[in-house]
């Protein structure tokens, strides 16, 4: 799930499912949204905008030790979300 090319919705949508199945951790995913969130030169539709920018954040905590600001049922809320938007 890397690479120089812009992703695809899919690999957006594999990196939600990763944090969901804890394949993949959320500083992981935050680190990986946040490159392409960040990058003023591509063009993204707005789906693909919506879940980089929730990836984007992913892994924030209100303090030291503290549990994380969106739990792990909101995360898959939000991964239920992504997929009824591509269903349109």
């Amino acid at each position: 799930m890397s690479g120089s090319d812009q992703p695809s919705l899919d690999e957006i949508e594999a990196w939600f499912a990763g944090v969901v199945e804890g394949r993949v951790s959320r500083d992981a995913a935050d680190r990986w949204a946040g490159r392409w969130y960040g990058d003023d030169e591509l063009d993204w539709d707005d789906v693909s905008r919506w879940a980089l920018g929730l990836l984007c954040g992913i892994d924030l905590r209100p303090g030291p030790g503290e549990p994380y600001l969106h739990d792990d049922e909101q995360v898959r809320g939000w991964l239920e979300e992504l997929r009824r938007r591509r269903a349109g």
